[in-house]
C-alpha cells in the first residue's frame, strides 16, 4: 500500500486509461458506424457477437496500430485497426474469428491488419480449431502500396496450408474485390448476404473501360450471381443475422480438425423408422421426375436437411444431415431438374463437395437416379470429360464411410461415377424398381437391333417387344447384383434402418492409401 502512494499515477488512473483506451477501440467511429447500419449492415463487433455464444468471446490485439507515415497517415491511427480478432465458442466448440470493420478506413487491408488475420489462424491451426472468417473490405490500402499486396499473400498462404487441416469458413457480408476474393475463394464455405455483399475481381468501372459492358454490382458479383451462376458461393441469405444463423448451424456438421469426427448429437428419431410414403416416392413412369429432396427427408433424421449449393447446378443435390444422430454428408442426382443428369457444373460442384467430406471426416451417402452424362457440343467443348473425371476421382479418393443407394436409373458411365462399388463404395442398394444398365432401353435396342428393325415389317411392335427383352433382361438391379455390385436389393421403406445399419458398420472403417505427395486431380 505504501509502494503503490509514491507512484505517480495510481492503480485507479491506469484503469481508467485502459478502459477509455478499450472504448476508442470499440467505438472508434460513431458517424461510421451509423452509417454502416444505414445499409443495414451491423458493425464487425456486433457480428461477431451475434455468430459466437453469448460472451465467450475473448479479443485479442485490441491494442494493434498501423505503422505507415506515408500520405499522413499517422495523423490517424485507429485501436485495433480494420480488423476484430479474437476466439470464442459456437454451441460451446472452440472456433477462431476475424472480422473486418468497414468503420475503419474502409475495411481496407494493410500490414498489420493482415498480421492480425494471419495471427488468429495460426492460432486456429495450432489449437486445432475452425476458422472463420467475416469480410467486409474495400480491398488493398492503397496508401500501403505493395506491402498490402505482400500482406494478402500472407494471409492465402495460411488459407492453402490450413485446408483440409481445420474448416475454414467465409462469410461475406459487404463488398471483397480484387485479390481478397482468392482468400474465400481458398476456404471451405462462402456465405453471402443478399443486395449487401459482393464478390468480384474486377469492378463494374474497370470493365466498362476494358470491354465496354455496362454491368452494376449486384448483376456482377452479388449473392444470387456466385450463387445461381458462377458458384463461387454456397449459399445466400435474406440478412446478416440469417446468415449468422446458418453459419452456427452449419459448424454442429463440421469436426474442430481432419484428425476428429463431427459432433453426434442424441438422436431423436427413431432409427428403426420405416416410412411407407417412399414407396410411393419414384413414380411408375420412368421418365417422369420427382423432387430427390423429399426422398431424403424421409430417410434422414428428422426430416433436416442443410442444403449446400442449392441454387447452383440444380440437377445435383448437395447437402448435410443427421443419421441416428451421425453427421452425414447427402449428394444426390435430382430426376426434377434436367432428369438428375450430369453435366460440367454438376460434376464440379459434387466433387468439391465430396471433397470437403472426405476431408473433415464426414461419411457420405448418395442417392443415384442418374440418366448419363448430358451430350452436347457444349459440354465436349466446355470439358466434360475433365469435369466428370474430377467427380470420378472425388469418390474414388474418399476413404470415409460411403454408402450408395440407386433409386431409379444409373444408366452408363453415370452408374460408375455416382459411388458405384467400382469406386470402392463399401455399400451399395438399390431399390427394387432400379435400372442398372449401359443405357435406356429405347436406346440399346435401336443400336443392338438396327438391322433387324429396318428389315421388320412392323418395326414398332418389334421394337415393342425387343425394349419388353431388355427390361426383363438388363432394366433391374438383379444382373448388378449377381455380380456383387449390388449389395443389397431393398425396398424404399426400408433405406433408413439400412444405411443406419451400415453406417454403425463402418464406424471403424480404416483404409490407409498409398505413399504419395498428393493425387493429381484434373482440375
Amino acid at each position: 500500500m505504501t509502494q503503490r502512494q509514491h507512484n505517480p499515477e495510481t492503480f485507479d488512473e491506469k484503469l481508467a486509461q485502459l478502459n477509455e483506451l478499450r472504448e476508442a477501440a470499440m467505438h472508434s467511429s460513431p458517424e461510421a458506424e451509423e452509417k454502416q447500419h444505414a445499409r443495414g449492415k451491423l458493425t464487425a463487433r456486433e457480428r461477431i457477437e451475434k455468430l459466437l455464444d453469448p460472451g465467450s468471446f475473448q479479443e485479442l490485439d485490441t491494442f494493434v496500430r498501423h505503422r505507415t507515415i506515408d500520405f499522413d497517415m499517422q495523423k490517424t491511427r485507429p485501436w485495433g485497426d480494420a480488423v476484430v480478432t479474437g476466439h470464442g465458442t459456437i454451441e460451446g466448440r472452440k472456433v477462431c474469428v476475424f472480422s473486418q470493420d468497414f468503420t475503419v478506413f474502409g475495411g481496407s487491408l494493410g500490414e498489420v491488419m493482415a498480421e492480425k488475420m494471419c495471427k488468429i489462424m495460426d492460432l486456429a491451426a495450432k489449437i486445432g480449431c475452425p476458422v472463420i472468417g467475416i469480410n467486409d473490405s474495400g480491398g488493398a490500402r492503397i496508401q500501403e502500396g505493395v506491402v498490402s499486396l505482400g500482406a494478402y499473400g500472407d494471409v492465402f498462404v495460411r488459407n492453402v496450408k490450413c485446408s483440409g487441416v481445420i474448416p475454414q469458413v467465409s462469410l461475406i457480408m459487404g463488398p471483397c474485390a480484387g485479390g481478397a476474393v482468392y482468400s474465400p475463394a481458398i476456404t471451405d464455405f462462402i456465405f453471402m448476404v443478399k443486395e449487401s455483399s459482393h464478390m468480384f475481381i474486377t469492378g463494374p468501372d474497370v470493365i466498362k473501360t476494358v470491354t465496354g459492358e455496362e454491368v452494376d454490382f449486384e448483376s456482377l458479383g452479388g449473392a444470387m450471381t456466385h450463387n445461381t451462376k458462377s458458384g463461387v458461393a454456397h449459399l445466400a441469405a435474406e440478412n446478416e443475422e440469417q446468415l449468422l444463423e446458418d453459419t452456427r448451424y452449419l459448424m454442429g456438421f463440421l469436426p474442430q480438425n481432419n484428425l476428429e469426427i463431427p459432433p453426434r448429437l442424441a438422436p431423436t428419431d427413431d432409427p428403426d423408422r420405416m416410412d411407407e410414403e417412399l414407396d410411393t416416392a419414384v413414380p411408375d413412369n420412368p421418365n417422369k421426375p420427382y423432387d430427390m429432396r423429399n426422398v431424403i427427408r424421409l430417410v434422414v433424421d428428422d426430416g433436416e436437411f442443410f442444403e449446400i449449393h442449392e441454387h447452383f447446378a440444380k440437377n445435383i443435390i448437395c447437402g448435410f444431415s443427421r443419421l441416428d444422430g451421425f453427421a452425414v454428408g447427402v449428394v444426390g442426382n435430382q430426376p426434377a431438374h434436367m432428369a438428375g443428369v450430369l453435366d460440367i457444373d454438376a460434376s464440379a460442384k459434387a466433387a468439391r463437395f465430396v471433397r470437403t467430406c472426405d476431408a473433415y471426416n464426414i461419411p457420405i451417402i448418395t442417392f443415384t437416379d442418374v440418366p448419363g452424362f448430358l451430350p452436347g457440343t457444349s459440354q465436349e467443348w466446355g470439358g466434360i470429360i475433365r469435369h466428370g473425371a474430377k467427380l470420378l476421382y472425388a469418390y474414388t479418393e474418399a476413404t470415409v464411410p460411403k454408402i450408395t443407394v440407386i433409386t431409379r436409373k444409373a444408366y452408363g458411365g453415370a452408374y460408375d461415377v455416382m459411388a458405384s462399388k467400382h469406386l470402392l463404395a463399401d455399400f451399395n442398394f438399390a431399390w427394387q424398381q432400379a435400372e442398372v444398365a449401359v443405357m435406356g432401353p429405347e436406346g440399346a435396342v435401336n443400336i443392338i437391333y438396327r438391322r433387324d428393325l429396318k428389315s421388320s415389317p412392323t418395326p414398332d411392335e418389334r421394337r415393342k417387344k425387343l425394349m419388353d427383352d431388355y427390361k426383363a433382361r438388363f432394366a433391374n438391379p438383379y444382373s448388378a447384383a449377381e455380380r456383387g455390385y449390388i449389395d443389397d436389393v431393398i425396398t424404399p421403406h426400408e433405406t433408413r434402418p439400412k444405411l443406419i445399419n451400415a453406417l454403425h458398420t463402418l464406424q471403424t472403417k480404416r483404409e490407409p492409401g498409398p505413399k504419395r505427395k498428393h493425387g493429381n486431380i484434373p482440375l
